[in-house]
């Protein structure tokens, strides 16, 4: 029994061991192409799927082979038929090509949708993994100042007994932390790997650590200081180039073109008929074989018992759908614009107020009450005091950070850019 666990201990060290050794460390731009490749293929099928049926909206009726044979007394004077029926229609197939070609730009614009909102989301938990790991980062380095502090309480045991329960206490406290922290990395890249979706391999962001001054490649984020443009002229772009308000726009189109098919259903069709028609000699009124050609025409469809109401109702009923779809995907729009350009402001204002000064003063106020603890009698509380509050103040920039660059990509992804230029305002 005891052999089969440690068994079972090795696979599971073994199994992680492997985990961390295959994973292939890459920056957010090869992260997004391998997304790409492993997402992308199956939205393809749709485009090429609609790019067909242009192909079958512009069919042509297929033509039937007719056979008219007499037999007995009644092949006297009649004769024998052999030809083909065509049926024509008219003013449909022209209607049904310019659905099609709709259906086949709202497909292309899905794909870039689709295609877009995925780097969006590589882009994200690529910054949601750097984050995690940063956040491990400070917590191991809290941990190494208690270990330190621990053995600096150590020196003197009677005299500092306390200080020593105390500093083992905030050791055992900061290690939960590791393990928490430990735990939210291991979960942000499982979270990153299952964006990329990758079967055979698993992957790591090359960077460790996001700073005030965008240390990531592939994220162009303005500076805390930098000023956004006016709103306004933000949505109104925004707007005219979100893919969601383009497909809902041109659903209206293919709503309408639809309509157009339906309609058309009422015009009757011209079926033309034509072919060889002989009588052999035996039944011919002349004794002799008689040969020649025939042709005829007729109208067919004609909409008298049904005419196509329903559908045309319906088709109706479907404009007025696409109209109203349209505009609540403006309306949403707007107000996920309007929220990400909020977010976003408020954490370029929360990050602003950790500014270099007061990072600085608060290391070095840090840094010199650890030296008066190792050199004075100082009271142990008062340095684990100050030292919890430079850390709160260390993870509480840490998590502005967080908001400042999840937030510019939150705004990037409602005003559908992948790089926002503030200059000239181009999304």
């Amino acid at each position: 029994m005891i052999r089969k666990f440690l068994l079972l201990l090795i696979v599971i060290f073994c199994g992680s061991v492997c985990f961390c050794e295959e994973a292939e460390k890459v920056d957010l731009k090869t992260a997004i192409d391998l997304a790409l490749q492993n997402n992308i293929n199956q939205y393809k099928k749709d485009v090429e799927i609609a790019e067909n049926n242009i192909k079958v909206a512009n069919r042509l009726q297929n033509p039937t082979i007719k056979n008219f044979w007499n037999f007995g007394t009644a092949c006297k004077g009649n004769p024998n038929q052999i030809g083909l029926a065509q049926t024509i229609e008219l003013f449909k197939r022209i209607g049904r090509k310019n659905l099609a070609k709709v259906n086949y730009e709202i497909a292309v614009q899905e794909y870039e949708n689709k295609k877009f909102q995925l780097e969006m989301n590589v882009a994200e938990a690529y910054v949601k993994l750097v984050v995690a790991k940063s956040l491990l980062k400070k917590c191991e380095r809290q941990r190494a100042f208690h270990e330190k502090l621990l053995k600096m309480s150590n020196i003197s045991q009677k005299e500092k007994s306390l200080d020593i329960i105390e500093a083992k206490i905030a050791l055992n406290q900061i290690i939960n932390e590791v393990n928490k922290a430990k735990a939210n990395e291991k979960s942000a890249m499982l979270e990153f790997n299952k964006v990329i979706n990758s079967l055979n391999h698993n992957y790591d962001s090359i960077d460790t650590e996001i700073t005030k001054n965008n240390n990531i490649k592939g994220i162009n984020i303005p500076s805390s200081a930098a000023k956004l443009p006016n709103f306004k002229d933000i949505e109104d772009t925004a707007i005219e180039n979100r893919l969601d308000i383009k497909i809902a726009k041109s659903t209206i189109d293919a709503a309408n073109k639809n309509l157009t098919v339906v309609i058309r259903q009422r015009i009757p069709d011209l079926e033309v008929t034509g072919g060889y028609g002989f009588q052999p000699g035996k039944t011919s009124d002349s004794g002799n074989f008689e040969s020649g050609a025939y042709l005829e025409a007729c109208i067919v469809n004609i909409p008298i018992l049904y005419t196509y109401r329903p559908e045309i109702r319906n088709a109706k009923l479907e404009i007025e759908k696409a109209n109203l779809n349209y505009l609540s995907v403006v309306n949403q729009a707007k107000k996920d614009i309007e929220i990400a350009y909020e977010k976003f402001i408020t954490a370029q204002l929360n990050l602003e107020s950790y500014n270099d000064n007061i990072l600085k003063d608060s290391e070095e106020l840090f840094t010199l009450f650890e030296k008066m603890y190792k050199e004075k009698p100082l009271d142990f509380a008062s340095l684990a005091a100050v030292e919890e509050s430079y850390q709160d103040l260390i993870v509480g920039y840490s998590e502005a950070l967080s908001d400042y660059y999840l937030g510019w990509i939150n705004f990037l992804r409602e005003t559908n850019s992948k790089d926002f230029n503030f200059d000239n305002k181009n999304l």
